[in-house]
């Protein structure tokens, strides 16, 4: 993988499984992340913390991604 310095990534779902590993490997390569979420903003901010503790910036996004009742 290049290098992502100076990137933005905005990964969904960001804050568990298959999608925290995603934006840790986003950050070890140099881009910062915003991550999304639903409902777990604890685990969220675990991962932004994370995404921080590697030197990258990490932004929390709370974010519903279901149609709207019609």
């Amino acid at each position: 993988m290049t290098s992502l310095r100076g990137r933005v990534a905005v990964v969904t779902g960001g804050s568990r499984g298959i999608g925290r590993a995603i934006a840790r490997r986003l950050a070890a390569e140099g881009a910062d992340c915003a991550i999304t979420y639903r409902r777990h903003v604890d685990e969220a901010r675990a991962a932004g913390a994370e995404l921080e503790a590697l030197g990258r910036r990490a932004l929390p996004v709370p974010l519903e991604l279901a149609e709207p009742e019609t």
